[in-house]
């Protein structure tokens, strides 16, 4: 139920990249029209049907028909019932209309609806010898006068459909499978179409040829990220003036791999050094390479490296490159074809291809760059690793200056308190706390966009939306207030422990409660620096036995964060007792080795753990006892007031000993706000 750095609420950003605009003069290609139809499938089965209802017309529609052996046939000539005979051999029939004055003996009583209808004697089609025979004997003796029609079936369209119908059907549905496979366009020939599932399908964005283009992205679009823009700025001056390093001898790398967390800007970087370089730039993902059809990966890639030396001088970005670069699998299966291997395969075989010097640069983003394969990040390829690492307090400054750009703020917004409020942000993550500031502002009906609208923005981002309708027992609430509570005081007494911004027992999103620190911004941590922060999660469930007699399960996320970091110290840290100096972290490596350690080892591990989990939960417990009343006043409060802040701990526990970074940012606010004061006055 406590919230502390919001590490873990990273976010990708998007919404503050932009493209830079393509050159008016050269136009998109337009679809094609009158491009293959599935419509067309469903008229040719209609007619198929509508051939077939009417050829078995002679049974269905107007002609009553009886089916008859032959020597009944014979029997009917003979008798004088027939009236015409017809012949068709080619559906092997034999037919006869009856006489009208012997239908009763042949069909029996007939409905009166059938009786103007033409009926018909049917039989099996005898060989022409016996039939011509037997007709000419019945002429003779006078048994029928009629006469005998030979007829031939036209089913040149039956036969064609028998023959050529299936071929006809697997053409029609490759076609559709290639459509899909090809992005659903409906002309087969274009870009995305049946014969070009091979292409490569990055979008080209053309350099610009006006100096105020609006949508152009440079480096002064991308704030925080001043060490990244050094990195890249070499690239920029070679893409610019590539004399200037060639007549030195000079080689530019031949690929740039930006890593680091979501959110943090590596494609907003890319594009600004296309943008700063002025030149062409293709933007390509990594999963649009890889696709069901084998061979297709590695296809896209030969022609994506033959369009940029095309363009060259130009950039390619490969977006999310993990998608198909992870390390290559050591097991041999027999039979087996991985699509993404041979992707990667033709990756490295092209950037071996192209010469140095080339003007054709490689850039890559990704977050997972342990899990790609060694080949592709030796020097050669993608030689510079640059790393697009979480803002800084004076970084996050910046970004909130760029994102308030476009927003109506008041005078009581400070950049500086912002940006100390949220450590761990990205910018992405920055980007989002401007926009709901902006949403909550609209809600509440300001005209302006205020600090209270940029610390609740900052709530609702890391603890989630307030549910003040939730309905909870006083006994809840009153435990609540209590574990809540314990978290502040012995937090409020660790010397390491992070400074209290917040508390409330409002709920929000799944917690029942939460309290807002505000974490130093530390390069390294000590053993006593983590030590403190288990006992400090571990002071809400030390309240609740202590002050209520019993344990909740509200404590389960406290419990998840204090066996997570006591784990990490002994088995990777090498911070145990009976473990020292020892790191299990990482241990997978070249061999595949999944657990470096024998079960004796697992249990001293064990051991250790428990033996500090249970050392750090009595030093909690021993902290509440020695300021029980505090805790009593500041429990009391929360459930009269449902939220305290550092001022209320501070005016109950009095001034910290230590001096935190809380305390001095605190500091700097009422020192602005005096002087806001006196210049008002």
């Amino acid at each position: 139920m406590r919230i502390f750095a919001p590490e873990m609420y990273k976010k990708e950003e998007k919404n503050q990249q932009q493209t830079p605009r393509k050159r008016p003069a050269r136009k998109a290609p337009q679809k094609k029209k009158g491009g293959f139809n599935p419509m067309w499938i469903y008229i040719i089965v209609a007619i198929v049907l509508g051939y077939l209802y009417t050829q078995g017309g002679s049974t269905w529609g107007a002609m009553t028909s009886k089916q008859v052996p032959y020597s009944r046939f014979k029997s009917y000539v003979e008798q004088g019932y027939a009236r015409e005979i017809t012949a068709n051999k080619d559906e092997g029939k034999l037919s006869m209309q009856v006489v009208p004055g012997r239908v009763k003996d042949v069909f029996g009583v007939l409905p009166k609806e059938m009786k103007d209808q033409k009926l018909e004697v049917v039989t099996e089609y005898p060989s022409n010898d016996k039939l011509e025979d037997f007709i000419d004997e019945q002429q003779r003796l006078g048994h029928f006068k009629g006469e005998v029609k030979y007829v031939h079936s036209d089913n040149s369209i039956e036969r064609f459909l028998w023959n050529f119908g299936p071929i006809l059907f697997f053409i029609f549905l490759w076609i559709f499978i290639m459509r899909r496979a090809g992005g659903g366009s409906g002309s087969t020939s274009g870009p995305l179409g049946i014969f070009n599932v091979g292409k490569s399908r990055a979008k080209l964005h053309e350099k610009s040829d006006k100096d105020d283009d609006k949508d152009r992205v440079t480096f002064k679009d991308v704030a925080g990220q001043e060490g990244a823009k050094m990195e890249v700025q070499e690239i920029v001056e070679f893409l610019k003036n590539p004399k200037k390093y060639t007549d030195l001898g000079g080689k530019i790398p031949k690929g740039a791999l930006l890593v680091g967390p979501p959110g943090t800007g590596k494609t907003l970087l890319a594009k600004a050094v296309a943008g700063e370089a002025d030149v062409p730039f293709f933007s390509m993902s990594g999963s649009d390479f890889v696709e069901m059809f084998v061979g297709v990966g590695a296809s896209r890639v030969r022609d994506l490296f033959h369009q940029a030396q095309e363009k060259a001088p130009c950039i390619v970005f490969i977006d999310e490159i993990d998608a198909f670069g992870r390390a290559r699998s050591k097991s041999m299966a027999m039979g087996g074809n991985d699509e993404r291997e041979n992707t990667l395969n033709q990756l490295l075989t092209e950037m071996d291809g192209f010469g140095t010097n080339s003007g054709v640069i490689v850039l890559a983003a990704t977050n997972r760059a342990d899990v790609l394969d060694k080949a592709l990040l030796r020097a050669g390829r993608f030689d510079r690793q640059i790393y697009v690492d979480l803002p800084d307090v004076h970084e996050r400054k910046a970004i909130f200056n760029v994102h308030m750009r476009p927003l109506k703020v008041d005078d009581s917004v400070d950049v500086e308190f912002l940006s100390r409020q949220t450590p761990g942000f990205s910018g992405a993550d920055i980007a989002n706390v401007c926009n709901e500031a902006a949403l909550i502002a609209a809600r509440s009906g300001h005209k302006k966009v205020g600090k209270e609208d940029f610390l609740a923005a900052v709530d609702r981002i890391i603890g989630g939306l307030e549910k003040k309708t939730k309905v909870m027992t006083e006994a809840e609430k009153r435990t609540i207030a209590l574990h809540e509570a314990g978290h502040a005081t012995v937090s409020w007494h660790l010397e390491y422990a992070n400074p209290l911004v917040k508390v409330t027992i409002v709920p929000r999103g799944r917690a029942l409660g939460a309290a807002w620190y505000l974490p130093e911004e530390r390069q390294i941590t000590t053993k006593e620096q983590m030590l403190d922060e288990v006992c400090a999660l571990l002071g809400g469930r030390a309240a609740e036995e202590l002050f209520t007699g019993h344990i909740s399960s509200g404590a389960m996320n406290d419990l998840e964060r204090v066996s997570h970091q006591v784990y990490a110290m002994i088995a990777y840290m090498g911070m145990g007792e009976s473990l020292p100096n020892i790191s299990f972290y990482n241990m997978g490596g070249e061999y595949q080795v999944t657990k470096p350690y024998s079960e004796k080892t697992a249990e001293k591990m064990d051991e250790e753990v428990k033996k500090i989990v249970a050392e750090q939960y009595e030093r909690a417990k021993s902290i509440l006892l020695k300021n029980k009343e505090g805790h009593g006043e500041l429990a009391q409060i929360l459930v009269d007031k449902e939220v305290i802040f550092a001022d209320d701990v501070k005016r109950i526990f009095g001034e910290r000993p230590w001096k935190s970074r809380a305390d001095e940012l605190n500091m700097e606010n009422d020192t602005q706000e005096e002087n806001d004061e006196k210049s008002n006055s």
